[in-house]
């Protein structure tokens, strides 16, 4: 008989759901339970079996539910959806873990995979790799955006639950261990019912900045070590002679909360200085705990054991004087390292570690420093018979330090090139008089700035108060410049400039590096990294244009040297699908990175790329794997960094094996991309055309709708909770841009997170199926098996299907039409939502009749089972959800009762959330 894998699952799923019931009645009574269950029965049988009998008594009880019993139900369906997440997530770590035991060849996707892949068929070595890994840098970069709803404290819950799950499967446990490991899950899923699911107050940046750090204290500072060890250990057993190699550090993650002011007035200097503390706590808090660890390990005595010269220096010079371990040598010099990290903790920090030193030592002049006494404790043990003590404790600690540093990671810069321009004009206009800088074409301002950039001279005066915004730009990088000091140049290495036009933008942002001394022109040293984010359709039409002519500039291209003639350049996914829709974007995409590689090429900088993924599709989301190896010959070159926004970092780290796999995958697929033979045949020109057909096609259907349709922009705030959203405690960052309800200044966030809650999935879809139907109608004859044809030979198209595929499973019409009706204005709303429901059907029948499946997601069972698992629980959410946006709107005035109706909204939005998972 077939062994049913998914069986786990299933039972994982029914013991949460029935500790949640079980919950549920202990604590708000058997009625409630009832009710809870009557709606639960009602969707799952409606779903299951399209049962409109069910569907109608479900509608009935739903809405004549009283707000204490509204609450209720949407706090049960919400805790389902996180933990259904829960049970999903151990699934896949007991899989994994299976396929490992069952030594299993290598999955695609996995670092084993790659390897096998670069030495089996590139017909490289163990040596090569290694070298690769001295220039490559994979990065993931954590942002802060208000998608993630989720409290620490409920993540927290959450933690303990997976544990404890995990507990279940990987241990045999006696009648008694497995009793109380049920009855932790019960105590576990009741903190979790008590633990209050909303803010109470909206976050801070500084908040943010907490919650990121979280995921290096649970993740990355443990798993990117050990992963580190397991890549060298598998180098070391393809290549014996090569020996145990030790990788630079190729795989760093990077982090944007704090430094990100791009729109959120609330990140200051003063905010991102008391950031980059936070981060440095917590690197030297990991540290100085290990080290206490170690320091109990690590008993060696003399006479039992020898110790190089080195090591006994450093012992030597400890502060350590115990008679207890005058003959431990190892331990000392461990004493030292210590005393000598709780010393740079008080310099840098200002206060002592909650663990004290055995006395006073000199600090650590910076984090090479750590990493060379911590070298001379490996190669003593290594010389002296102790290898094996080398290859634990000691030699995560060692890689930590060697990543992490004492910055933890780097903190990105980002603002708007206007606020750039503003700034400078203001300065020059105090500088030069009449110098009129925002008045000049392109080509005067280029030149005023390049004179600029040839002198030493500082444009600001201490004696001027200037703006308060140019006083608080000013103050930023010069926080940077201070930060380079205290935790070394690794602390900050990118100023990225958003709604990057032309030259100007990057020479403007120059210009005030040099004001902070960070751009220093007679040593021509730069000291951070110059990156341009091309966002919208125009601008990524027009990014090789704008870097060619970069490079044209003498004065640029010195500076690159400082560089190692590396160019970072940012691309836009959020913005450009905003701005043009999901396909036109894509291509648009896909067409800026090629013209980029041959422009890099032609002027010989290397290029390393930066893309601005959301979780969301809608936001360039989707598999990572698959949209790295769908990237253009050329784009990857061992270099790439990719923002992780939202309830994604979540989803993808707050587990840490979870986490570990996924690190695993970014670098599996920047190793495969950058290794695979150059491509004997270009992409066929006629995928190309069609491509471009589509796009046009595309374009003209999604901005027909969103920005030429009169009264749409009503439609959206109306029919969807993008108002309540606004409102939400979920973010430090304002939901427009500008005080308006305008399409275009409103962010690509809180776009797409709104289309996702009602149902609609609108960013990820619209404008394919009018795009296929004009194709097909141009080219009757061929144009289908063309299609079907760049979905079975080009990954970058399949790509595309497959993300639209995904994005059209977790779209549901049905219920898009009860937020539709929320809009007062019935003509409008039957005319847009028409549109809606005709582009949807020749979207879903475009996407099965190129992929040729029966049904969506044929290809992906696994999220197919997850999402047919779901919607039983999503559907009674947005039920309410819709009526409780209605007597939101009409308490408008003011009623007291409107207080628990906002809960209840805010409420059904997270659970919603956790529900699709990567909505955002």
């Amino acid at each position: 008989m077939q062994h049913d894998k998914d069986a786990p699952l299933r039972e994982d799923i029914r013991l949460l759901g029935r500790l949640l019931g079980d919950t549920v009645r202990d604590q708000q009574g058997e009625a409630v339970f009832g009710l809870i269950e009557r709606i639960r029965q009602n969707s799952v049988r409606f779903r299951r079996d399209d049962d409109i009998a069910a569907r109608r008594e479900l509608e009935e009880i739903l809405d004549a539910l009283s707000r204490e019993q509204t609450i209720q139900v949407v706090r049960a369906f919400s805790y389902f959806s996180h933990l259904a997440n829960i049970a999903e997530d151990q699934h896949h770590i007991r899989r994994s873990r299976a396929h490992l035991i069952a030594g299993s060849a290598a999955r695609e996707g996995s670092l084993a995979h790659a390897i096998d892949q670069a030495l089996a068929g590139n017909g490289a070595n163990a040596g090569d790799l290694a070298t690769f890994f001295d220039t490559a840098l994979v990065s993931p970069v954590l942002t802060a955006h208000p998608t993630e709803v989720q409290r620490k404290s409920i993540l927290n819950c959450e933690t303990v639950i997976a544990r404890l799950l995990d507990e279940r499967d990987r241990m045999q446990l006696t009648p008694e261990e497995e009793a109380a490991n049920h009855e932790a899950l019960r105590r576990a899923v009741l903190t979790l019912w008590q633990t209050r699911m909303l803010r109470t107050a909206k976050l801070s940046v500084i908040d943010e900045v907490n919650n990121g750090l979280s995921y290096f204290e649970t993740t990355f500072l443990r798993e990117l070590p050990r992963l580190y060890a397991s890549l060298e250990d598998r180098l070391a057993a393809a290549d014996p002679a090569l020996g145990t190699p030790e990788l630079a550090a190729f795989l760093q993650v990077g982090n944007w909360i704090g430094g990100d002011r791009d729109g959120n007035p609330f990140v200051t200097a003063e905010v991102l200085d008391k950031a980059l503390a936070m981060q440095c706590a917590v690197a030297l808090g990991y540290y100085l705990d290990e080290l206490h660890i170690l320091g109990s390990q690590l008993s060696l005595g003399l006479g039992l054991v020898s110790a190089s010269d080195a090591l006994l220096a450093l012992a030597a010079h400890s502060p350590d004087r115990s008679p207890h371990r005058s003959d431990e040598p190892y331990r000392r010099a461990i004493s030292g390292i210590y005393a000598r990290l709780a010393a740079t903790y008080r310099v840098l920090l200002g206060h002592d570690p909650v663990r004290h030193a055995v006395a006073d030592a000199a600090p650590y002049a910076d984090a090479g420093a750590l990493a060379n006494d911590l070298d001379t404790l490996h190669r003593s043990l290594a010389a002296n018979g102790s290898a094996a003590l080398t290859r634990g404790r000691l030699r995560h600690l060692r890689r930590a330090v060697r990543v992490f540093g004492f910055h933890l990671a780097p903190l990105d810069l980002r603002q708007n090139s206007d606020v750039h321009e503003r700034v400078v004009a203001e300065l020059l206009e105090v500088a030069r008089p009449g110098s009129a800088y925002s008045t000049l074409d392109e080509e005067a301002r280029c030149a005023l700035l390049l004179e600029e950039l040839a002198t030493a001279r500082p444009l600001a005066s201490p004696h001027v108060r200037y703006s308060d915004e140019s006083e608080g730009e000013l103050a930023i990088f010069r926080t940077a410049r201070h930060a380079h000091l205290r935790y070394g140049n690794a602390a900050i290495r990118n100023c990225i400039i958003s709604k990057t036009d032309d030259v100007s933008d990057l020479l403007e942002l120059a210009v005030l590096l040099k004001e902070a001394g960070l751009l220093r022109p007679l040593e021509n040293a730069l000291d951070v990294n110059i990156v341009p984010l091309f966002e919208t359709i125009g601008d990524l039409e027009n990014a090789a244009g704008v870097m060619a002519r970069i490079f044209s500039l003498p004065t640029y291209r010195s500076l690159l040297e400082s560089r190692a003639h590396t160019q970072e350049v940012m691309l836009g996914y959020s913005d450009s699908n905003k701005d043009g829709g999901f396909l036109t974007s894509g291509w648009a995409l896909y067409k800026a990175e090629g013209e980029l590689v041959a422009t890099f090429a032609r002027h010989g900088v290397r290029l390393r790329l930066f893309h601005g993924r959301g979780g969301s599709v809608g936001r360039g989301g989707g598999p990572s794997y698959q949209a790295i190896l769908a990237q253009p010959e050329g784009a990857v070159q061992g270099q790439i960094r990719l923002t992780e926004q939202g309830e994604v970092i979540g989803a993808k780290y707050g587990n840490p094996e979870v986490g570990r796999r996924n690190l695993e995958v970014l670098v599996a697929a920047t190793l495969e991309t950058s290794l695979r033979p150059a491509s004997a045949s270009p992409t066929p020109q006629a995928f190309l055309d069609a491509m471009q057909a589509l796009s046009d096609a595309a374009f003209a259907a999604y901005r027909g709708l969103v920005y030429e349709t009169e009264g749409f922009e009503r439609y959206f705030w109306e029919s969807t909770v993008i108002s309540e959203i606004a409102a939400l405690n979920i973010g430090s960052r304002p939901a427009s841009r500008k005080k308006s309800t305008a399409i275009e200044d409103l962010r690509a966030i809180p776009w797409v997170f709104s289309w996702s809650q009602c149902r609609v999935m609108l960013p990820g879809w619209y404008g394919f199926g009018s795009a296929v139907r004009a194709f097909l109608a141009a080219r009757p004859d061929d144009g289908l098996t063309l299609l079907q044809r760049m979905n079975r030979e080009w990954p970058f198209f399949q790509t595309l299907l497959s993300n639209m595929d995904m994005v059209l499973s977790k779209t549901d019409l049905a219920i898009a039409s009860r937020y539709a009706a929320l809009l007062k204005d019935v003509a409008l709303r039957n005319a847009i939502f028409a549109r809606i429901r005709a582009e949807h059907q020749a979207t879903l029948d475009a996407v099965l009749q190129i992929t040729g499946q029966h049904e969506l997601l044929d290809g992906n069972p696994l999220l197919k089972r997850s999402i047919r698992n779901r919607f039983p629980y999503l559907d009674p959410l947005n039920h309410v959800q819709v009526e409780l946006l209605r007597r939101h709107r009409e308490f408008e005035a003011g009623d007291g009762n409107d207080a628990r109706i906002r809960i209840g909204i805010h409420i059904s939005i997270n659970g919603i959330a956790a529900g699709l998972r990567n909505s955002g």
